[in-house]
Protein backbone atom coordinates (compact mmCIF):
# COMPACT_ATOMS: atom_id res chain seq x y z
CA UNK A 1 0.00 0.00 0.00
CA UNK A 2 1.33 3.63 -0.83
CA UNK A 3 2.56 5.18 2.32
CA UNK A 4 0.19 7.94 1.97
CA UNK A 5 -2.50 6.13 1.67
CA UNK A 6 -1.52 4.58 4.68
CA UNK A 7 -0.97 7.70 6.68
CA UNK A 8 -4.57 8.95 5.57
CA UNK A 9 -6.05 5.55 6.66
CA UNK A 10 -4.61 5.70 10.44
CA UNK A 11 -5.27 9.47 10.39
CA UNK A 12 -9.00 8.65 9.32
CA UNK A 13 -9.27 5.79 11.90
CA UNK A 14 -8.15 7.67 14.83
CA UNK A 15 -9.67 10.73 14.40
CA UNK A 16 -13.09 8.97 14.00
CA UNK A 17 -12.30 7.83 16.89
CA UNK A 18 -11.35 10.90 18.88
CA UNK A 19 -14.81 12.88 16.89
CA UNK A 20 -17.05 10.35 18.54
CA UNK A 21 -15.14 9.91 22.41
CA UNK A 22 -15.20 13.81 22.84
CA UNK A 23 -18.34 14.55 20.58
CA UNK A 24 -21.49 15.35 22.91
CA UNK A 25 -23.94 15.57 19.89
CA UNK A 26 -25.33 12.26 18.38
CA UNK A 27 -24.77 12.99 14.90
CA UNK A 28 -20.99 13.95 15.02
CA UNK A 29 -20.72 10.86 17.24
CA UNK A 30 -22.75 8.62 14.55
CA UNK A 31 -19.94 10.33 12.01
CA UNK A 32 -16.74 9.71 13.82
CA UNK A 33 -18.25 5.68 14.05
CA UNK A 34 -18.46 6.01 10.01
CA UNK A 35 -15.01 7.35 9.28
CA UNK A 36 -13.37 4.97 11.99
CA UNK A 37 -15.33 2.13 10.13
CA UNK A 38 -15.18 2.98 6.80
CA UNK A 39 -10.78 3.60 7.51
CA UNK A 40 -10.61 0.48 9.13
CA UNK A 41 -12.31 -1.79 6.49
CA UNK A 42 -9.32 -0.15 4.47
CA UNK A 43 -6.72 -1.78 6.90
CA UNK A 44 -8.23 -5.20 6.74
CA UNK A 45 -7.56 -5.19 2.90
CA UNK A 46 -4.63 -3.93 3.32
CA UNK A 47 -3.11 -7.69 1.94
CA UNK A 48 -5.48 -8.44 -1.21
CA UNK A 49 -6.14 -11.82 -0.78
CA UNK A 50 -9.15 -13.84 -0.16
CA UNK A 51 -9.18 -14.15 3.05
CA UNK A 52 -8.68 -10.76 4.03
CA UNK A 53 -11.40 -9.83 1.42
CA UNK A 54 -13.80 -12.05 3.05
CA UNK A 55 -13.08 -10.59 6.48
CA UNK A 56 -13.02 -7.13 5.72
CA UNK A 57 -16.91 -7.89 3.48
CA UNK A 58 -17.78 -9.40 6.69
CA UNK A 59 -16.54 -6.23 9.36
CA UNK A 60 -17.88 -3.77 6.93
CA UNK A 61 -21.56 -5.59 6.62
CA UNK A 62 -22.04 -6.21 10.25
CA UNK A 63 -20.67 -2.51 11.04
CA UNK A 64 -23.03 -0.86 8.65
CA UNK A 65 -25.90 -2.54 9.76
CA UNK A 66 -25.48 -1.33 13.03
CA UNK A 67 -24.58 2.16 11.89
CA UNK A 68 -28.40 2.09 10.24
CA UNK A 69 -29.92 0.79 13.89
CA UNK A 70 -28.04 3.67 15.51
CA UNK A 71 -29.29 6.17 13.05
CA UNK A 72 -32.83 4.73 13.27
CA UNK A 73 -32.86 4.70 17.31
CA UNK A 74 -30.67 8.37 17.23
CA UNK A 75 -33.64 9.84 14.73
CA UNK A 76 -36.30 7.87 16.22
CA UNK A 77 -35.16 9.87 20.31
CA UNK A 78 -35.10 13.02 18.32
CA UNK A 79 -38.97 12.91 17.51
CA UNK A 80 -39.00 13.09 20.93
CA UNK A 81 -37.04 15.77 23.09
CA UNK A 82 -36.30 17.66 19.57
CA UNK A 83 -32.85 17.47 20.69
CA UNK A 84 -29.27 15.89 19.30
CA UNK A 85 -27.41 16.08 22.59
CA UNK A 86 -26.31 13.17 24.15
CA UNK A 87 -26.61 14.86 27.70
CA UNK A 88 -30.38 14.50 27.75
CA UNK A 89 -31.82 11.01 29.19
CA UNK A 90 -32.77 9.20 26.16
CA UNK A 91 -36.45 7.81 25.84
CA UNK A 92 -36.26 3.60 26.79
CA UNK A 93 -36.95 2.52 23.26
CA UNK A 94 -34.56 5.08 21.58
CA UNK A 95 -31.93 3.47 24.01
CA UNK A 96 -32.40 0.14 24.23
CA UNK A 97 -32.02 -0.06 20.40
CA UNK A 98 -28.86 1.85 21.03
CA UNK A 99 -27.51 -0.31 23.13
CA UNK A 100 -27.65 -3.41 20.64
CA UNK A 101 -26.51 -1.26 17.86
CA UNK A 102 -23.85 -0.87 19.77
CA UNK A 103 -23.22 -4.11 21.10
CA UNK A 104 -23.50 -5.29 17.44
CA UNK A 105 -20.53 -2.70 16.99
CA UNK A 106 -18.51 -4.61 20.50
CA UNK A 107 -18.61 -7.63 19.47
CA UNK A 108 -20.56 -9.00 22.48
CA UNK A 109 -23.28 -11.99 21.98
CA UNK A 110 -25.90 -12.63 20.87
CA UNK A 111 -23.95 -10.82 18.11
CA UNK A 112 -20.50 -12.16 18.66
CA UNK A 113 -20.65 -14.58 15.51
CA UNK A 114 -18.11 -12.20 13.15
CA UNK A 115 -15.50 -11.32 15.93
CA UNK A 116 -13.76 -15.10 15.40
CA UNK A 117 -13.69 -14.87 11.59
CA UNK A 118 -12.86 -11.53 10.86
CA UNK A 119 -9.87 -11.32 13.65
CA UNK A 120 -8.91 -15.38 11.89
CA UNK A 121 -9.04 -13.75 8.25
CA UNK A 122 -6.79 -10.74 9.19
CA UNK A 123 -3.20 -10.59 10.32
CA UNK A 124 -1.98 -10.25 13.71
CA UNK A 125 -1.68 -6.12 14.16
CA UNK A 126 -5.07 -5.52 11.95
CA UNK A 127 -6.16 -7.91 14.23
CA UNK A 128 -5.09 -6.28 17.58
CA UNK A 129 -6.59 -2.87 16.33
CA UNK A 130 -9.88 -4.61 15.95
CA UNK A 131 -9.90 -6.20 19.18
CA UNK A 132 -8.60 -2.89 20.79
CA UNK A 133 -8.89 0.51 19.38
CA UNK A 134 -11.99 -0.34 17.53
CA UNK A 135 -13.75 -0.99 20.92
CA UNK A 136 -12.91 2.30 22.01
CA UNK A 137 -15.60 4.28 20.10
CA UNK A 138 -18.29 2.22 21.00
CA UNK A 139 -17.74 2.10 25.04
CA UNK A 140 -16.84 5.86 24.93
CA UNK A 141 -20.91 6.62 23.13
CA UNK A 142 -22.32 3.83 26.16
CA UNK A 143 -20.05 5.47 28.72
CA UNK A 144 -21.69 8.85 28.08
CA UNK A 145 -25.69 7.35 28.13
CA UNK A 146 -25.06 4.72 30.88
CA UNK A 147 -27.70 6.63 33.21
CA UNK A 148 -30.09 5.92 30.37
CA UNK A 149 -29.50 2.04 30.14
CA UNK A 150 -31.96 -0.47 30.61
CA UNK A 151 -29.86 -2.71 33.74
CA UNK A 152 -31.28 -5.51 32.99
CA UNK A 153 -31.07 -5.70 29.49
CA UNK A 154 -27.36 -4.93 30.04
CA UNK A 155 -26.61 -7.23 32.36
CA UNK A 156 -28.63 -10.25 30.29
CA UNK A 157 -26.04 -9.19 27.33
CA UNK A 158 -23.05 -9.49 29.68
CA UNK A 159 -24.07 -12.32 30.72
CA UNK A 160 -24.50 -14.43 27.39
CA UNK A 161 -20.89 -12.93 26.49
CA UNK A 162 -19.06 -14.18 28.89
CA UNK A 163 -20.53 -17.39 28.29
CA UNK A 164 -20.41 -17.45 24.71
CA UNK A 165 -16.62 -16.48 24.66
CA UNK A 166 -15.86 -18.84 27.59
CA UNK A 167 -17.80 -21.75 25.90
CA UNK A 168 -16.16 -20.87 22.44
CA UNK A 169 -13.11 -20.82 23.25
CA UNK A 170 -12.51 -24.40 24.54
CA UNK A 171 -12.16 -26.34 21.17
CA UNK A 172 -10.28 -23.48 19.57
CA UNK A 173 -6.39 -24.01 17.92
CA UNK A 174 -5.87 -21.05 16.18
CA UNK A 175 -4.50 -18.47 18.69
CA UNK A 176 -6.57 -14.83 17.13
CA UNK A 177 -9.80 -17.22 17.39
CA UNK A 178 -8.85 -17.58 20.88
CA UNK A 179 -8.22 -14.10 21.71
CA UNK A 180 -11.67 -13.54 20.02
CA UNK A 181 -13.54 -15.15 22.17
CA UNK A 182 -11.07 -13.78 25.46
CA UNK A 183 -12.36 -10.19 23.56
CA UNK A 184 -15.97 -11.41 23.89
CA UNK A 185 -16.08 -12.41 27.36
CA UNK A 186 -14.20 -9.63 28.51
CA UNK A 187 -16.33 -7.24 26.71
CA UNK A 188 -19.24 -9.05 28.95
CA UNK A 189 -17.05 -8.22 32.08
CA UNK A 190 -16.70 -4.90 30.90
CA UNK A 191 -20.25 -3.88 30.49
CA UNK A 192 -21.25 -5.35 33.37
CA UNK A 193 -20.60 -2.74 35.70
CA UNK A 194 -21.57 -0.03 33.55
CA UNK A 195 -24.64 1.09 34.69
CA UNK A 196 -23.45 0.51 38.37
CA UNK A 197 -19.99 2.77 38.34
CA UNK A 198 -18.87 3.35 34.80
CA UNK A 199 -15.56 4.50 35.83
CA UNK A 200 -14.94 0.87 36.79
CA UNK A 201 -15.81 -0.14 32.82
CA UNK A 202 -13.03 2.39 31.38
CA UNK A 203 -10.45 0.91 34.12
CA UNK A 204 -11.42 -2.93 32.87
CA UNK A 205 -11.44 -1.19 29.07
CA UNK A 206 -7.36 0.24 29.89
CA UNK A 207 -6.55 -3.67 31.36
CA UNK A 208 -8.15 -5.13 28.84
CA UNK A 209 -5.88 -3.24 25.84
CA UNK A 210 -2.84 -3.49 28.24
CA UNK A 211 -3.17 -7.26 28.50
CA UNK A 212 -4.40 -8.23 24.24
CA UNK A 213 -1.86 -5.61 23.37
CA UNK A 214 1.09 -7.61 24.99
CA UNK A 215 -0.46 -10.66 24.09
CA UNK A 216 -0.38 -10.00 20.13
CA UNK A 217 3.04 -8.51 20.44
CA UNK A 218 4.48 -11.44 21.62
CA UNK A 219 2.56 -13.91 19.11
CA UNK A 220 3.84 -11.06 16.36
CA UNK A 221 8.10 -11.34 17.57
CA UNK A 222 7.70 -14.88 15.56
CA UNK A 223 4.51 -14.55 13.74
CA UNK A 224 3.05 -17.36 15.80
CA UNK A 225 -0.66 -18.12 14.57
CA UNK A 226 -1.06 -21.71 15.64
CA UNK A 227 -0.35 -23.45 18.89
CA UNK A 228 1.89 -25.85 16.95
CA UNK A 229 3.88 -22.72 15.36
CA UNK A 230 3.81 -21.33 19.09
CA UNK A 231 5.26 -25.19 20.33
CA UNK A 232 7.98 -24.21 18.11
CA UNK A 233 9.05 -21.22 19.43
CA UNK A 234 11.60 -22.76 22.26
CA UNK A 235 14.46 -23.30 19.77
CA UNK A 236 14.33 -19.45 18.43
CA UNK A 237 12.68 -17.36 21.49
CA UNK A 238 13.05 -19.18 24.83
CA UNK A 239 13.06 -16.24 26.82
CA UNK A 240 9.27 -15.49 25.06
CA UNK A 241 7.71 -18.43 26.31
CA UNK A 242 7.40 -18.12 30.04
CA UNK A 243 6.37 -14.50 29.22
CA UNK A 244 3.55 -15.61 27.23
CA UNK A 245 2.57 -18.07 29.73
CA UNK A 246 2.69 -15.20 32.27
CA UNK A 247 0.31 -13.09 29.93
CA UNK A 248 -2.00 -15.56 29.36
CA UNK A 249 -2.26 -16.55 32.50
CA UNK A 250 -2.77 -12.60 33.47
CA UNK A 251 -5.77 -12.65 31.12
CA UNK A 252 -7.34 -15.16 32.63
CA UNK A 253 -7.40 -13.20 35.62
CA UNK A 254 -5.28 -15.62 37.80
CA UNK A 255 -4.16 -14.38 41.11
CA UNK A 256 -1.48 -12.36 41.68
CA UNK A 257 -1.31 -11.44 37.80
CA UNK A 258 -2.39 -8.16 36.85
CA UNK A 259 -5.81 -9.31 34.90
CA UNK A 260 -6.84 -10.27 38.63
CA UNK A 261 -7.35 -6.87 39.35
CA UNK A 262 -10.50 -5.87 37.22
CA UNK A 263 -12.19 -8.53 37.81
CA UNK A 264 -11.96 -8.25 41.50
CA UNK A 265 -13.08 -4.82 41.14
CA UNK A 266 -15.97 -5.68 39.26
CA UNK A 267 -17.04 -8.49 41.23
CA UNK A 268 -16.90 -5.85 44.10
CA UNK A 269 -18.97 -3.31 42.89
CA UNK A 270 -21.81 -6.38 41.94
CA UNK A 271 -21.82 -7.63 45.90
CA UNK A 272 -21.94 -3.81 46.64
CA UNK A 273 -24.90 -3.87 44.84
CA UNK A 274 -26.37 -6.67 46.24
CA UNK A 275 -26.16 -8.49 43.14
CA UNK A 276 -24.85 -11.77 44.19
CA UNK A 277 -26.16 -14.18 41.64
CA UNK A 278 -24.11 -12.23 38.24
CA UNK A 279 -20.75 -12.98 40.01
CA UNK A 280 -21.46 -16.48 40.87
CA UNK A 281 -21.93 -17.03 36.94
CA UNK A 282 -19.14 -14.88 35.85
CA UNK A 283 -16.29 -16.55 38.58
CA UNK A 284 -17.83 -19.98 37.04
CA UNK A 285 -16.59 -19.15 33.07
CA UNK A 286 -13.75 -17.38 34.42
CA UNK A 287 -12.51 -21.26 35.18
CA UNK A 288 -13.37 -22.17 31.84
CA UNK A 289 -11.15 -19.36 30.49
CA UNK A 290 -8.07 -20.14 32.44
CA UNK A 291 -9.07 -23.71 31.54
CA UNK A 292 -8.23 -23.11 27.89
CA UNK A 293 -5.14 -21.07 28.95
CA UNK A 294 -4.02 -23.51 30.96
CA UNK A 295 -4.22 -25.81 28.20
CA UNK A 296 -2.60 -23.52 25.46
CA UNK A 297 0.00 -23.19 28.11
CA UNK A 298 0.44 -26.87 28.44
CA UNK A 299 0.59 -27.84 25.02
CA UNK A 300 2.79 -24.76 23.65
CA UNK A 301 5.43 -24.79 26.85
CA UNK A 302 5.26 -27.84 29.36
CA UNK A 303 5.51 -30.80 26.32
CA UNK A 304 8.09 -29.90 24.60
CA UNK A 305 11.41 -29.53 26.46
CA UNK A 306 13.39 -25.92 25.50
CA UNK A 307 16.32 -27.86 23.45
CA UNK A 308 19.03 -26.72 21.63
CA UNK A 309 19.05 -27.87 18.09
CA UNK A 310 22.38 -28.42 16.49
CA UNK A 311 21.58 -28.52 13.03
CA UNK A 312 21.90 -25.12 11.13
CA UNK A 313 19.00 -23.76 9.21
CA UNK A 314 18.30 -21.00 7.55
CA UNK A 315 15.51 -20.02 10.23
CA UNK A 316 17.71 -19.43 13.15
CA UNK A 317 20.10 -16.80 11.78
CA UNK A 318 17.11 -14.69 10.52
CA UNK A 319 16.69 -11.39 12.02
CA UNK A 320 13.46 -11.52 14.94
CA UNK A 321 11.48 -8.66 15.15
CA UNK A 322 12.73 -5.44 18.01
CA UNK A 323 10.11 -4.25 19.95
CA UNK A 324 11.13 -2.64 22.60
CA UNK A 325 7.75 -1.44 24.05
CA UNK A 326 7.10 -5.52 24.53
CA UNK A 327 9.03 -5.46 27.90
CA UNK A 328 7.04 -2.71 29.85
CA UNK A 329 3.96 -4.35 28.54
CA UNK A 330 4.89 -7.56 29.98
CA UNK A 331 5.75 -5.71 33.31
CA UNK A 332 2.32 -4.11 33.61
CA UNK A 333 0.64 -7.40 32.45
CA UNK A 334 1.95 -8.97 34.99
CA UNK A 335 2.87 -6.79 38.57
CA UNK A 336 0.11 -4.10 38.43
CA UNK A 337 -1.61 -6.08 41.69
CA UNK A 338 0.05 -4.55 44.34
CA UNK A 339 -1.29 -0.83 42.81
CA UNK A 340 -4.80 -2.48 43.80
CA UNK A 341 -4.94 -0.39 47.12
CA UNK A 342 -4.19 3.23 45.48
CA UNK A 343 -7.30 1.55 42.73
CA UNK A 344 -9.78 0.44 45.49
CA UNK A 345 -9.35 3.87 46.76
CA UNK A 346 -10.11 5.58 43.46
CA UNK A 347 -13.18 3.40 43.02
Amino acid sequence: MNPLAQLIIYFTMTMGTFITSLSSHWFLAWAGLEMNMLAFTSVLIKKANSRSTEAATKYFLVQSTASMILMMAITYNNLFPGQWTMMNNLNQPSALIMMMALAMKLGMAPFHFWVPEVTQGTPLIPGLLLLTWQKLAPISIMYQMYSSINTSALLALSTLSIMAGSWGGLNQTQLRKILAYSSITHMGWMTMTLTYNPNITIFYLSMYIILTTTAFLALSLNSNTTTLMLSRTWNKLTWLMPLMSSTLLSMGGLPPLTGFLPKWITIQELTKNNNFIMPSIMVAMALLNLYFYLRLIYTTSMTLLPTSNNTKMKWQFENTKSMPLISTLIILTTFLLPLSPTTLTIF
